[in-house]
């Protein structure tokens, strides 16, 4: 069997790392070996010759980040952190996939001591590392001065062929080249096998020429068991100053597999402890017992801890220089790596004198007057920043000629920059933001989805919020967005009804950062809803839904309008025209169902008293207003109507769209009659 040319301990580390990745496999009857089998030796040689780490602090501000884009070889990855000194025990990994354990199916950013990002879904690795290597640049420009290079790290990658086919991926390559993202460094695993054979069923493209298209500076490895070409490789990458590299690596799934090498059979399902048992024959290995690790080669792993030691402790000196040179940056630096907001910072006051403002031009008032304060807020949008209005005035632009510019032009490309925004929020240092319609917020769904289950606080902002939207019809008008956005878990979706609401959603978003946040805006122009006359506003915001107007008369209160965004408008205007006929009616504003729905149930009836009627009005879809209304009131749907856009949108001006809806006063004046008489006939 063919092996490359490594030492004998170069060899013994390599097995060490296929071995325990393929046990840990076989023992949970379940994974991925035919990655570890085959990708181990450029996890090793990138691991024990070029990767700059620190296994005691797996949080140091310069370390080089790894991604391992491929998730579904996760037990190489575990086994590389393992060996290498993590605070993750050999226990652990014979917990593989397991209840409780730190070593799951797929790599989980937080779980994992070592683990940069969660990965699995193919291509949102390599776009996150895409993201990584901005931060870096970013945060070099910002900080490092001449003599004193305190941010310069590498972020490198491996990534597989299914990696390669998604359509994520070319997006943030193509990103990148452009960029000209030197120091990012991406390792292909180039074994032409998927879950249904042979990529040639489907993948017959000539990668390496694809990313020279793309600006990259590409190479090719014959034989991924060589370790002197993969050195000579990563070596020349390194050179590469104003190119991304990408590096195909031919490899052979399941390496050393008698009946499975080259197989699809070696991808997703374990040997079998037969073929196990013959593929340590075939390459020397012990038998038994399983997750076996000579003394030899642990030891020269675990020299990855003197090293990295000694790395940081060379840094800490540096960083100890630059504080003596530049105090005010390096307590910059300290602060921004902390995630820690400066002091004064605000979202600023809408002057008393305006009449109507869209909430886009809100967040725009309020996202310049953040910037002034906040200077690691960066951001941009997938090429609609005019229409978001999320330009940073006098911000400048982020590019290869300046990497301290505060916009970034993300191109038409909102799957890459979701991701994108991800690593930059991944890698530390900055706030940041992108921007879309909220239509299109479909074409980024699975990095806002990864951001929520690990808790990043990006912040996304999705304007042209409803069929208001008018001419542009059916296609750019979103129905169903909304609630979509808000069933996933912990993610925060903010829909302002005015400017100052808006204004107080950003100020919520800057001082809570733990989770992503969405907030949903207006291309339309809207009432502002002014302090004096609205106190509560602000506070009522942070709650996520308060009582913006109770009713005037002395009686019973017969109905309560919840309304959000631009509809709130439309109830105020209703409780108006029905209190004039003596029906008493609270108008309630629910900016975020999803913060309103965290409060104690105490002020959740005090708002929304659960025996009085609800007339919801929202320019989205109906279904899941009845079922949680249903459940704060205790009681059936009978008590709640919802007035929602159950069918796509259509083309014409804004206002005729939102008529010919049923959004408009007269409509629901009439509907909310009807309704308190059935209510009550309940």
């Amino acid at each position: 069997m063919k092996n490359g040319d490594q030492s004998e301990l170069d060899l013994l580390c390599i097995n060490a790392l296929r071995f325990l990745a393929v046990d840990a496999v076989e023992k949970a009857k379940s994974g991925h070996p035919g990655l570890p089998l085959g990708a181990s030796p450029m996890a090793y040689t990138l691991w024990d010759r070029f990767l700059k780490y620190n296994p005691l602090d797996p949080e140091w501000t310069d370390r080089d980040r790894f991604v391992l884009s491929a998730g579904h070889g996760s037990a190489l990855l575990y086994s590389l952190l393992y060996l290498t000194g993590f605070n993750l025990s050999l226990d652990e990994l014979k917990k593989f996939r397991q209840w409780n354990s730190l070593t799951p199916g797929h790599p989980e950013y937080r779980k994992t001591p070592g683990v940069e990002a969660t990965t699995g879904p193919l291509g949102q690795g390599f776009s996150n590392a895409v993201g990584m290597a901005m931060a870096e640049q970013a945060l070099g420009a910002r900080f490092n001065r001449p003599g004193h290079e305190i941010i310069n790290h590498y972020t490198y990658v491996i990534a597989s062929d299914g990696d390669m086919m998604e359509g994520v991926t070319s997006e943030a390559a193509s990103f990148a080249g452009h960029q000209r993202l030197g120091k990012l460094i991406v390792l292909y695993d180039q074994n032409r096998i998927t879950i249904e054979g042979s990529t040639t069923l489907a993948f017959t493209e000539d990668v390496g020429k694809r990313f020279s298209a793309y600006e990259w500076h590409t190479q090719h490895i014959e034989d991924g068991n060589k370790i002197s070409s993969i050195i000579k490789a990563l070596e020349a990458a390194k050179e590469i100053k104003d190119r991304p590299s990408l590096i195909v690596v031919s490899t052979h799934i399941g390496f050393g597999s008698p009946h499975k090498q080259d197989s699809e059979k070696a991808h997703g399902e374990p040997l079998g402890s037969d073929e196990v048992i013959l593929t340590k024959q075939n390459l020397g290995w012990p038998i038994g017992p399983s997750f076996f690790v000579p003394d030899e080669a642990l030891k020269h792993f675990r020299m990855a801890l003197s090293r990295g030691k000694k790395d940081q402790s060379d840094w800490n000196e540096r960083f100890n220089s630059y504080s003596l040179d530049f105090p005010a940056l390096a307590l910059e630096l300290e602060r921004v790596q902390k995630s820690q907001l400066p002091l004064g910072w605000s979202a600023g006051e809408i002057k008393i004198n305006e009449e109507e403002m869209s909430s886009r031009s809100a967040s725009e008032f309020a996202l310049n007057n953040l910037a002034v304060h906040i200077p690691e807020l960066i951001g941009g949008a997938a090429d609609l920043a005019p229409s978001t209005k999320t330009y940073i005035q006098d911000g400048g632009d982020f590019s290869a000629a300046t990497r301290t510019g505060l916009n970034i032009h993300f191109g038409i490309r909102e799957h890459a920059m979701g991701g994108i925004l991800n690593g930059i929020t991944l890698h530390k240092g900055f706030i940041v933001y992108g921007a879309t319609f909220l239509i299109f917020s479909d074409y980024m769904r699975p990095p806002i989805r990864l951001a929520a289950m690990n808790e990043l606080p990006v912040i996304y902002i999705f304007t042209h919020d409803s069929i208001a939207l008018g001419e542009d019809g059916p296609t750019h008008q979103p129905v169903e967005q909304l609630l979509g956005l808000r069933s996933i878990p912990g993610l925060t979706v903010l829909r302002p009804a005015d400017a100052n609401e808006t204004l107080a959603c950003w100020e919520f978003i800057i001082a809570n950062r733990s989770a992503p946040i969405a907030l949903i805006l207006t291309r339309q122009k809207l009432p502002i809803l002014h302090s004096d006359k609205f106190p509560q506003l602000k506070n009522g915001v942070s709650r996520g839904g308060y009582i913006l107007s109770d009713t005037t008369l002395n009686s019973k209160l017969n109905l309560i309008l919840l309304a959000t965004g631009s509809e709130v408008h439309l109830a105020l205007e209703v409780q108006r025209r029905l209190e004039n006929i003596s029906i008493a009616v609270r108008v309630v504003s629910i900016p975020s169902v999803n913060i309103f729905a965290d409060n104690p149930d105490e002020y959740q009836e005090e708002v929304l008293p659960h025996k009085v009627p609800k007339l919801v009005i929202e320019a989205g879809r109906s279904l899941g207003w009845n079922s949680y209304l249903s459940k704060k009131s205790k009681k059936s749907n009978k008590l709640i109507e919802v007035v929602g856009v159950d069918r796509y949108g259509a083309s014409a001006p804004g206002e005729v769209v939102m008529k010919e809806y049923g959004f408009n006063v007269e409509n629901i004046f009439k509907l909310a009659q009807s309704f308190i008489l059935t209510a009550n006939e309940r």
